[in-house]
């Protein structure tokens, strides 16, 4: 885990030493070793930061170069499955000097090239170049765990961990993406490819790009971007209908995932919130640790967001080194400041919060933590779901105004479930059920507020032509695996644990997982009214079935009180008419009115109101 940046400068506008200051904003991501590479003419500049997880020794640091010299790579993650690799370049006679994944992927690059891309299983943003053919390739991993950005003017392309680097060198030639507001507002975060500039892009997940840079023309850099996995054209015709068999394979999967997970040379946890996901992470890899596992929790002085007892409770029946923080609400409230630098455009996640917590405070005693994520989207954890059911009724064209109208005239949590019957044409229903679950600003909502009112969420609504027609739920699943997955929930993790130089893995997040969830009967994810119905019984045959009876939580903080106390000055600053129409994206008699209707009770307008602040906030600071 560490942070890489790069770039082509043609007309080297770009210096060595600026590249090299840059990477220092990036130096959480790894504090353990720097290094640097640039060509001859020096229109080709790599940078590493380096935190050494595998092979702690010097001969492991980055770039690295291949055992001809050919290649030098920068590399950003963890390839799981790299001593399967190492045993097979050892049987085309390649010997590895060191014992780290870095190697093992140079190697077999230097072999088969942008070939080997679909053999890696891992985490992974890398860029590798060829000093012969003078190529630049740059590749991301399967689901998008590891960051990678992109800019490119006419003569100059960079890449970077962050978006922040990027800054640091061309900050003079940025301008705000205003069409990217419309999608944070409905949101709460930038869905790929945009980003909150116009000229930096989400590098797309399982995907490479091969640039020539002698024949580079920076125009044409989308065209050259191209998939070596597409989860869609892995969803076959039928889907896995027969229970033991689909257990069985669940059980073998996630298995040998925690397990390649666990390999480590310093220090490893796993973080437990007591949930599902967590829960059966750290079940599994206390079985198939030699050691005792570490886990980690957070309990906030909050009684209803505080779920550590259970947490506790699966800790106590495995037998695990538990660590349970009990955390001051002030403690949380004061990482406010760390908030919009670590995520570097506007994001909404406020569970941020609780992470970055939870990974400081684990940092001082692992430099690995295993993490819960993905369960939710690949075994429908989400109530999104059992909404994208209930809309697909044929019956509700007919019933749904009616219910909406209804539901305005009832208490907050009626009105707030009625927005979900609001939708304006089944188009756009998969981001209108997330954006409505997550209490986010409906289309209509948006043609009355913003000033600007040219925004289509069309293009990331449109489902692919796939092998087999899925069900609602299942396409809302696909579009959390695409979206809200990559450019929220690992996003989030990603920044917040790596601001405290902490690597966190997401085992049930193995592609391979993935690729069985899609094509698992939906029959199997929500039976009988359970959710996430496989994936809990494979968790009841490590631990105990009434730990699990209650409410989803999710990892949350109050911040519908925090709204109304320790964070209003939040709201008067931000949601100020001076601060609202010095930037002239929203009408502020609009904000005004969410604003006092939340004040009013109407606590359900909690999250617009975040976005709000988030939004003018990161305006009245970059």
């Amino acid at each position: 885990m560490c942070g890489i940046a790069g770039y082509i400068s043609l007309n080297n506008s770009i210096k060595k030493a600026e590249l090299i200051q840059a990477s220092c904003v990036i130096q959480y991501r790894g504090p353990d070793a720097e290094g640097s590479y640039f060509s001859e003419d020096e229109k080709i500049g790599l940078a590493h930061r380096r935190l050494s997880i595998l092979d702690l020794s010097p001969s492991a640091n980055q770039p690295m170069f291949s055992a001809n010299r050919r290649y030098t790579i920068i590399y950003n993650g963890e390839v799981y499955n790299f001593k399967e690799i190492r045993e097979k370049l050892a049987d085309r006679g390649v010997s590895l000097k060191t014992t780290s994944d870095t190697e093992v992927i140079l190697e077999l690059f230097a072999q088969y090239g942008t070939e080997c891309f679909k053999w890696l299983n891992g985490m992974f943003a890398f860029a590798i170049y060829d000093t012969v053919k003078k190529k630049l390739t740059l590749c991301r991993d399967h689901a998008g765990i590891k960051p990678l950005f992109i800019y490119h003017d006419e003569t100059d392309l960079i890449f970077s961990s962050e978006i922040k680097l990027i800054k640091a060198l061309r900050g003079d030639k940025l301008s705000i993406n205003t069409s990217a507001i419309p999608y944070f507002l409905h949101l709460g975060f930038i869905p790929q490819p945009f980003t909150i500039y116009n000229q930096v892009e989400k590098f797309p997940a399982a995907h490479y790009l091969q640039i020539d840079t002698t024949q580079i023309n920076f125009n044409d850099i989308p065209s050259q971007i191209k998939p070596f996995w597409n989860l869609e054209s892995k969803i076959e015709m039928e889907p896995v209908k027969n229970e033991a068999e689909a257990k069985k394979t669940l059980s073998y999967l996630v298995y040998d995932s925690v397990e390649k997970q666990l390999v480590s040379d310093v220090p490893i946890g796993t973080f437990l919130s007591g949930g599902v996901d967590s829960s059966l992470v750290t079940a599994v890899a206390s079985k198939v640790s030699a050691q005792k596992v570490n886990t980690y929790s957070i309990a906030i002085d909050d009684g209803k967001y505080n779920e550590s007892k259970y947490a506790t409770q699966v800790a106590s029946h495995l037998n695990t080194a538990h660590h349970e923080f009990h955390v001051k609400e002030r403690q949380v409230l004061n990482l406010i400041n760390e908030l919009l630098p670590a995520y570097d455009e506007p994001f909404a996640d406020s569970s941020a919060f609780p992470t970055m917590m939870v990974s400081k405070l684990a940092r001082q005693h692992v430099k690995v933590a295993l993490s819960g994520d993905g369960g939710d989207e690949l075994f429908m954890g989400y109530g999104m779901y059992l909404w994208a059911k209930r809309l697909s009724n044929p019956l509700m064209p007919l019933i749904r105004w009616p219910l909406f109208g209804a539901s305005k005239l009832m208490n907050n949590k009626y009105q707030r479930a009625g927005n979900l019957y609001s939708y304006p044409s089944k188009q756009n229903i998969i981001t209108h059920i997330f954006s409505q679950e997550q209490y986010f600003f409906r289309e209509q909502e948006l043609e009355d507020l913003l000033v600007n009112k040219q925004f289509s969420f069309d293009g990331i609504n449109n489902p692919a032509e796939l092998k087999r027609k899925l069900s609602n739920e299942e396409n809302q699943a696909l579009w959390d695996f695409n979206y809200y997955l990559k450019d929220d929930l690992l996003v989030k993790i990603d920044r917040a644990s790596m601001r405290y130089s902490l690597e966190t893995r997401v085992p049930l997040l193995d592609f391979r997982i993935a690729e069985f969830a899609f094509n698992l009967s939906a029959d199997l994810k929500i039976k009988n009214g359970t959710m996430k119905y496989l994936l809990k019984e494979m968790l009841y045959d490590h631990l105990p079935k009434q730990i699990f009876a209650r409410k989803k939580w999710g990892f949350s903080i109050p911040l519908v009180k925090w709204l109304k106390t320790d964070l209003k000055y939040l709201v008067d600053k931000y949601t100020s008419e001076e601060v609202i129409t010095k930037y002239n994206i929203l009408h502020y008699a609009e904000v005004k009115k969410i604003r006092e209707q939340y004040f009013k009770g109407k606590d359900y307008l909690f999250n617009r109101l975040w976005v709000i602040i988030v939004l003018h906030w990161w305006l009245e600071e970059n």
